[in-house]
C-alpha cells in the first residue's frame, strides 16, 4: 500500500469515485454532522485537520466498461476511475456540504473562483458543453442512492426523473444537504469563503490504494469505520457477495446471485427507511428473520422460547450469521453443512419478500393491503407483542386469501388480550414460544393457518374457561386495581372505538399516540373519583367506606376514563358537575372523547355509579374478546366490588342491580 496526505482539492483531481455494490449508503445522521461541523468550526483558518484514512481501490476495465456515463472523461481526459472502499461517509458529508455552498453562494463567485468551475471540480464535468455529463462522485447506478445524489441532492435534471427510490440512506442524504443549508443560510460571504477554503484544503486524509493481493470485501468488514459503525445487516451483504465470488459455479450463476443480492438489498433498505416517520430496525428485522429461518436449527430442531431465545442470541445472532453459516469453511464444508449457491439464493430471496411484509406489518395504514386486515394488524401493533410478529409475516407471504387472514388477524388479537389479562395473575402465563413455533411450521408447510387458528382459539378458549385463572386475575387487581393493567389503554381506546361507531361519525376524538405515549405518565388516564379527594362534594359520597374500599373503588374499571386532552392537576379534585363542563368550563368531559362524553349523562359520581359503569365495561369485554363470566354476580365479585351492594343495600334480580328497599 502507498500512503500520502491529500485535500479534498487534490483527491478530486482527475479522479472519479464511486461507492461499489457491497458498500452501504450514507449513514451519518445529526450526531455524526454536529461533531463534523464543529471540527470545522473550531479550525483556525491556515491550519490544517487531519480526517482519516481514505481507501480506495482500482476499478478494472471489466467493470468500468458498465460506466456508460463516463466512458468519454476516462478516455478522453484520462480520469481514473476508484471505488471507495472505506471513508466515504466523511467524503459524501464534504461533497454535499460543497453542494451546498454553492447553492448558497447562488451566482456568486466564491475565492475569485466562479461556482461553475466549483461545480466543474467537485460535482461534474460536461463533454464540449454539450449534453454528456459525468459525476466526479457518486454511487454505482443500480444503487438507489444514485438518482437520487444526482436529481435531489445536486439538483439536475435526469432522464430517469421518476425513477427515485428513497431508503434509510437517502433521507440522511437529504438530512445532511437542510443541515448544511440551515447552518449556511444567514452566514455573511466572507465566512463561506473561508469555511470553503477549510473544507477544500485544511481537511486532509491519508490515501490508502488497494493492491490486488488485498481481498477488498475482506478489508471492508475488518476496517475501523470511525464515523460510524457497520449495522450487522451490512457486513451481512458485504459477506454474501464476498461469498459469490469463492462460489465454485458458472460465472452467470454468479452473477445471478449477486445481483439477488443487491437487488434484495436495495428493497430491504427502501422498505425500512419507507415511512420517514417511522424508521425500522435494521436488527429488529434481521432478528426476526432469523428466528423463522433458522430458528429450529440452531435450536436443535427444538421449538423455540421467544425470551430465552431472545436472551441467548438477540445479541449474538450474528455471530451465527457471519462466523458459523456463511463463511468460506461452509462453501468447503460436507454433507449438511455445506452452503450451497441455492441455499444462499434462497436466504436471499427469502430476506426480500420478508421485508416487504415486515414494512406492510409495521406500517399497514401505508400498504396495500385489505382495510379489514389493516384494521386488525393496527390493532395488534397497540397490543406491541414481539412474539407474534414472524407468525404474522409467514401468513402475509403465503398469500392466503383475505377472509382467512382477517379471521387469523382476529384470533391473534383475541389471544394476545386474554394474555394481557392472564399477566396480571401470578404464576400464569402463555408460553409465547408457541408462536415461533407455529411460524417456523407454516413457513415450512408443516401446518395450515386453519390448523393455527383452531389452536389459538383452542388456548384461548382453555384459559378464560378456567375458574382458578379468572379468580387469581381477580385477586391480582385488588392492588392497584385496573389502573396498573397492561392492557387498560388498549381497553379504553377499543371501547373508544365502539363508542365512535356508535355513534355514525368518521372522526376520532382520541389519540392513540397521545394516550400511549408513556406508559409511566397516567395523565392521560383519569380517575373521575380522584386519587386524592380533598373536597367535602368527594369525602361526604365515600365517607362511609373503609380506607381499603375507597382504594378499591378509585382503581376500579368503572372509575377511569381516558381523556383526549391531559388536564391539569387542578381538574382532578374538581366536582363531578365541574369536571362535566360547562360553557365557561370548555376541558370538561362534555367537550373530550366519546368515553368522557358518555360520562355526561350522570347527575352525580358516587360508588353506585362505578360499580354499573365497570359492570358495562366488562359487558363490553365479553363481547368485544369473548371473556365469558357466569353472571352479573360474578363481574360484581370480578371487580371486587361486592362491599358495595352491602355498603348501599343493593340485591341483584332478574340480571339487574336493584335497591334492597
Amino acid at each position: 500500500m502507498k500512503t500520502e496526505l491529500y485535500s479534498i482539492s487534490k483527491i478530486f483531481t482527475e479522479r472519479l469515485l464511486r461507492i461499489p455494490d457491497y458498500q452501504r449508503g450514507y449513514a451519518w445522521g445529526d450526531k455524526q454532522l454536529k461533531d463534523f461541523w464543529s471540527d470545522l468550526s473550531q479550525l483556525e483558518s491556515g491550519h490544517n485537520h487531519y480526517v482519516g484514512v481514505l481507501t480506495l481501490e482500482d476499478v478494472h476495465n471489466d467493470k468500468v466498461v458498465n460506466w456508460k456515463d463516463d466512458t468519454w472523461i476516462i478516455k478522453s481526459k484520462c480520469y481514473e476511475p476508484h471505488y471507495v472502499v472505506d471513508g466515504q461517509q466523511r467524503l459524501t458529508t464534504v461533497v454535499v456540504l460543497i453542494q451546498c455552498i454553492l447553492e448558497a453562494i447562488k451566482e456568486n463567485n466564491l475565492n475569485y473562483t466562479e461556482p461553475q468551475d466549483i461545480r466543474k471540480k467537485f460535482i461534474f464535468e460536461t463533454k464540449d458543453q454539450g449534453i454528456s455529463r459525468s459525476y466526479l462522485f457518486g454511487y454505482e447506478v443500480d444503487n438507489p442512492s444514485y438518482e437520487f445524489l444526482k436529481q435531489k441532492i445536486f439538483c439536475e435534471d435526469s432522464d430517469n426523473q421518476l425513477n427515485i427510490q428513497e431508503t434509510i440512506y437517502t433521507n440522511n442524504l437529504l438530512n445532511a444537504k437542510e443541515f448544511f443549508l440551515d447552518k449556511l443560510k444567514d452566514m455573511e460571504l466572507q465566512w463561506i469563503e473561508s469555511l470553503y477554503t477549510k473544507v477544500t484544503q485544511n481537511l486532509l486524509f491519508n490515501i490508502y490504494s488497494m493492491s490486488d493481493e488485498i481481498d477488498v470485501h475482506v478489508s471492508f468488514e475488518t476496517m475501523n469505520n470511525r464515523g460510524k459503525s457497520l449495522s450487522h445487516l451490512e457486513l451481512l451483504k458485504n459477506r454474501l457477495i464476498y461469498l459469490s465470488t469463492k462460489l465454485d459455479e458458472e460465472s452467470y450463476e454468479k452473477l445471478k446471485l449477486r445481483t439477488s443480492i443487491n437487488e434484495c438489498w436495495k428493497t430491504i433498505y427502501h422498505q425500512l427507511g419507507r415511512n420517514k416517520d417511522n424508521p425500522l430496525d435494521d436488527d429488529v428485522f434481521l432478528f426476526n428473520h432469523f428466528i423463522l429461518f433458522f430458528g429450529k436449527s440452531v435450536n436443535n430442531g427444538n421449538s423455540i422460547n421467544y425470551r430465552r431465545f431472545r436472551r441467548g442470541y438477540g445479541t449474538n445472532y450474528q455471530e451465527y450469521l457471519l462466523d458459523v453459516k456463511f463463511t468460506t469453511k461452509s462453501l468447503s464444508s460436507d454433507g449438511e453443512e455445506k452452503l450451497t449457491i441455492e441455499e444462499l439464493y434462497r436466504y436471499v430471496s427469502s430476506l426480500k419478500t420478508s421485508v416487504e411484509k415486515w414494512y406492510e406489518i409495521s406500517n399497514p395504514k401505508g400498504s396495500s393491503l385489505d382495510p379489514e386486515v389493516v384494521k386488525w394488524l393496527e390493532k395488534i401493533n397497540r397490543i406491541d407483542s414481539e412474539e407474534c410478529l414472524p407468525l404474522i409475516m409467514v401468513s402475509l407471504q403465503k398469500g392466503t386469501a383475505q377472509p382467512l387472514i382477517v379471521k387469523f388477524l382476529t384470533s391473534i388479537e383475541r389471544l394476545l388480550f386474554t394474555m394481557m389479562l392472564i399477566r396480571r395473575s401470578f404464576g400464569i402465563d402463555f408460553d409465547a414460544s408457541r408462536f415461533i413455533e407455529w411460524a417456523s411450521d407454516l413457513s415450512n408447510d408443516e401446518t395450515t393457518l386453519e390448523k393455527i387458528i383452531f389452536k389459538m382459539d383452542e388456548t384461548r378458549d382453555t384459559l378464560i374457561s378456567d375458574k382458578r385463572i379468572i379468580n387469581q386475575i381477580s385477586d391480582s387487581l385488588k392492588d392497584g386495581g385496573f389502573y396498573r393493567w397492561r392492557g387498560l389503554r388498549y381497553f379504553m381506546y377499543e371501547y373508544e372505538q365502539e363508542l365512535k361507531s356508535q355513534s355514525k361519525t368518521y372522526t376520532d376524538k382520541l389519540d392513540w399516540e397521545l394516550l400511549s405515549d408513556d406508559i409511566r405518565d397516567h395523565k392521560t388516564i383519569e380517575h373521575i373519583y380522584p386519587q386524592n379527594p380533598r373536597k367535602p362534594c368527594w369525602t361526604s359520597k365515600f365517607k362511609d367506606y373503609s380506607g381499603k374500599e375507597r382504594s378499591l373503588l378509585r382503581h376500579s374499571l368503572g372509575n377511569l376514563v381516558p381523556l383526549s386532552h391531559p388536564k391539569n392537576s387542578s381538574f382532578q379534585n374538581k366536582p363531578f358537575l365541574d369536571k362535566v363542563g360547562n360553557s365557561s368550563n370548555t376541558i370538561g368531559f362534555k367537550y373530550g372523547s366519546f368515553s368522557e362524553i358518555e360520562l355526561t349523562d350522570n347527575k352525580q359520581w358516587t360508588a353506585v355509579e362505578i360499580l354499573h359503569r365497570g359492570i358495562h365495561l366488562l359487558k363490553f369485554m365479553e363481547k368485544r374478546w369473548k371473556i365469558k363470566f357466569d353472571d352479573l354476580a360474578h363481574m360484581v365479585n370480578f371487580l371486587n366490588l361486592g362491599f358495595v351492594l352491602k355498603k348501599e343495600k343493593l340485591k341483584i334480580h332478574n340480571k339487574e342491580i336493584k335497591s334492597d328497599s
